[in-house]
């Protein structure tokens, strides 16, 4: 009976994604609204794991610098990224985001992260690529509350459980239900009928770019 009722009062907490604006340059809008009362959740700390597909990358120097301005929590990336790298030659990459409490909902954490499209081959007759997104796992730690966790199970994950320590605490991951399963990002791809034209351009604006750097040069250089 005491079972049955525990699993009663487990609720799943609601996900919800969004991309905002257009092109290679994104704004992953996430929202988690938990299933645990208010006065539970005061120490707390929500984050989102998520996995990026070879399609899309963040940028941890830009990252760096938004927490700097104190404009974002602060993230966690799990290996080092090649931001020139295209999509075929990038790996899966496993980010660490934590949330910030929701104002206008006292159960709800939400978190912007910037990400980029990477560059793909080019297509055939479609101008567009599609990255699909999945949903985030949701990840809890209470290191400073004594809320209950037989809700939760327990995670792997090594991270501390706020920016004001550096040792790991343990996390726990939280059922949730996504509004939507994933998300597909378009990204503007090349046609490849357009290849021959691309390198001709690109061969003309080289050779007239080095020759006016050449004029330049010996035009105003100092020569001994």
């Amino acid at each position: 009976c005491g079972i049955l009722d525990v699993q009663a009062t487990c609720q799943d907490a609601i996900v919800t994604q969004q991309l905002l604006q257009e092109g290679f340059h994104r704004d992953l809008l996430m929202k988690v609204e938990l299933g645990i009362m208010e006065e539970d959740i005061g120490g707390c700390t929500v984050a989102a794991r998520i996995r990026l597909p070879p399609g899309i990358y963040v940028d941890p120097y830009e990252l760096a610098s938004l927490y700097q301005h104190n404009l974002t929590k602060e993230v966690l990336i799990s290996d080092a990224v090649d931001v020139e790298a295209p999509e075929y030659l990038a790996t899966d990459l496993v980010v660490l985001t934590y949330m910030k409490p929701d104002p206008q909902c006292s159960r709800c954490f939400r978190a912007a992260l910037p990400v980029h499209g990477r560059y793909h081959r080019p297509a055939e007759n479609n101008g567009e690529a599609l990255v699909v997104l999945k949903s985030p796992e949701v990840l809890i730690c209470c290191c400073d509350s004594r809320v209950s966790t037989e809700c939760w199970k327990p995670s792997e994950v090594e991270a501390p459980c706020s920016g004001r320590n550096d040792y790991p605490c343990q996390w726990y991951s939280i059922k949730h239900k996504p509004v939507y399963e994933e998300l597909i990002l378009q990204v503007p791809v090349g046609l490849r009928q357009h290849n021959s034209l691309v390198c001709v351009v690109t061969l003309l604006s080289t050779v007239l770019c080095s020759s006016v750097i050449l004029a330049a040069v010996c035009k105003y250089g100092h020569f001994s």
